[in-house]
Parts: C-alpha cells; structure tokens; sequence
C-alpha cells in the first residue's frame, strides 16, 4: 500500500506541474493582460503613450511573451510558487494566499451544505427510483432530475430571486449582508443570522443542479447491483426486501459512489462563479471571475493550482476510500 501511495504522490507531481504549465502559458496569451485592462482608457484619451504601458508592463513582468520570456517567467513563478509565495495579485492589492484566505470560506460553507443536501435527498431517490422501476415516482423524479440537471444555472437563479426575492420578498435579492441593517459592535449571531439568511437561495440553486445527477447516478448503479445473481439467491433465501435492498445492495453501490463523489474536495474550495456572481456573493468563485476578466495572472495561477491540487488530492482519497466501503480492494 505504501509503494502504491508514493507512485500515486509522483504521478500528481506530474500531473500538477503539466497543469501549471499549460495554465501559466495559457494565461499570459491572452488577449489583454491587466495593464491593457488597466490602461486602455488612458491610451485612448491621449493621457497616456504606448511607450508608458510598455514600461509598466516591463514592471510587472509582462512585457516579453515570446516563447522565451514566458518560459523564464514561468520558471520565477514556479520558484516562488515553492517556496510558498503564490504572488501578489494586480487586482486585489494584496499576496494570492490572503485574498484566498479571506474569500475562500464564504464559498466552502456554501458548497458543504449543498453537498450534503444533495447526498440527503438525492442518494434516497435513486435508491427509491431503482426499487420501484418504470413505476410512476421512477418516471417522476427521473424527469424533474433531468430538468434539474439541464436547467442553467444563472437561469434557475434568476428564477428564484423573480419568484422568491421580488415577487414573496422572503429572501434578499443579492449580496452577502443587508445594507440597510446597522448592527451592534457585539451582534455576532445578529450578522451571522443575516448572511445565513442570503446565502439561502444560493445554497437552493445548488442543490438543486446537483441532486439530479446524484439521483440519476446512484439509480444506474442499484439497478445493476439488483440485477446480480447474489441478490436473487439473497431473496430467495427469505431476507426481507429492505436487508436485501440496504445490506446487500447498495453497500456494492458505494464504489462508484466513492468515485463520483470524489470530487468533492476540489468543488467544496473551488466556488461557483455564475451562481456566485447572480447572486453577488463575494466567494472565491466570484473573485476568480473577476480576476480572470481583468487577466490578473497572479490570482489565475495561484487559484488553479489550488484546485489542481485538490483535485489530484481528491482522486488519491477515493481510491484510499475504496478499502473503507469494500474490504476486497486491495492496492497494490
């Protein structure tokens, strides 16, 4: 096991270093960069030459992106990168892991709780869905998870705040707090009320987007596991149908469980930029949109590669996981 996990750690050096090598270069082809952003205006009113923007792109290390230069720019970065500085954002006005920091939380609390609505509600529907097949709630909630899965999601969000926001006036349109309330220097459960309270819609969309997929994914895998021979000898033996259902069945639906929900980790830090910008919450999807409109290649490198991470981290755990749900698994 231990030869298995060091191979898997030296794949994902591999593949993490590919990743930041592709985005990096990516990146600084684009189009415009946040000098030109930054500067377009001024160029255009005559208060500011080409020679100007050239200099201050030489100050950001901007300038040269031939081949050559990006990849001695690259090599800087991923010097820095090591040793543990991500880079200063041009954007924020502040180094890569404090803007981070800072609006990382407001998008993992959002992303947990819908997470794990989707587990609580969507897992018992497919399991429900597979029992009863071709029955009346089968065709029902395979139609609404189809509808749910295909529905985008800045649409479903202006649906909701139409509905919910303008019309009912039960949840606040947008933001994060309300800017009419003036709290108290002590009213922490005051604040925390109130965000909870906006960040109601955003979780919804979510959940609903994703319930879906998890209904439609845990339903394909029980109707094959029910199909098995070992679950028609465990009826035949006389078990009742929801030892045979709980027990014997979905405990083999878990493995690919495992996979699909693997994930997760990357999905729990990573934000939701649309949903997030409908409904302008500062969360660090949201922050990333931004920074990429405005090419603050700092935040897009150091944002990336906090994903990738997550990511290959989130694919060594699920495979860890596999010996947790079926002690057959053995890595080798």
């Amino acid at each position: 096991m231990l030869k298995y996990i060091l191979k898997r750690l030296g794949l994902a050096l591999l593949i993490i270093v590919g990743v930041s090598v592709l985005i990096y270069m990516l990146s600084m082809l684009m189009p415009s960069d946040y000098i030109d952003n930054q500067t377009s205006a001024a160029v255009q009113n005559g208060s500011m030459t080409l020679d100007d923007v050239q200099r201050l792109k030489e100050l950001y290390g901007l300038a040269d992106k031939s081949f050559k230069g990006i990849t001695t720019s690259y090599l800087k970065w991923l010097k820095s990168t090591l040793s543990g500085d991500l880079g200063f954002s041009f954007l924020y006005g502040k180094p890569v892991t404090k803007v981070l920091g800072e609006y990382i939380w407001i998008s993992f609390f959002i992303a947990f709780f819908s997470y794990i609505l989707e587990i609580i509600i969507g897992i018992p529907m497919g399991i429900k869905a597979a029992v009863n097949q071709y029955s009346t709630y089968d065709y029902t909630v395979s139609v609404f998870a189809m509808m749910g899965t295909s529905l985008p999601s800045f649409f479903l969000s202006a649906l909701l705040m139409n509905i919910f926001a303008l019309k009912l006036k039960i949840f606040p349109l947008q933001g994060l707090v309300t800017a009419t309330k003036v709290f108290v220097a002590d009213a922490h459960l005051a604040v925390l009320a109130d965000k909870a309270w906006h960040l109601v819609l955003p979780i919804t969309v979510l959940t609903l987007l994703g319930i879906g997929g998890v209904m439609k994914f845990t339903r394909t895998n029980m109707l094959e596991v029910l199909n098995s021979d070992y679950i028609r000898t465990a009826r035949a033996k006389g078990l009742s149908e929801h030892t045979v259902t709980y027990k014997h069945a979905f405990r083999n639906t878990m493995i690919p469980l495992v996979t699909s929900l693997s994930g997760m980790l990357p999905g729990l830090f990573g934000g939701a930029m649309i949903t997030e910008s409908v409904f302008a919450i500062p969360g660090i999807g949201y922050m990333a949109l931004r920074a990429t409109q405005q090419g603050d290649i700092p935040f897009i490198m150091g944002y990336n590669m906090f994903l990738a991470i997550l990511t290959v981290a989130g694919m060594l755990l699920s495979d860890l996981m596999y010996m947790v749900v079926d002690p057959r698994v053995k890595l080798s």
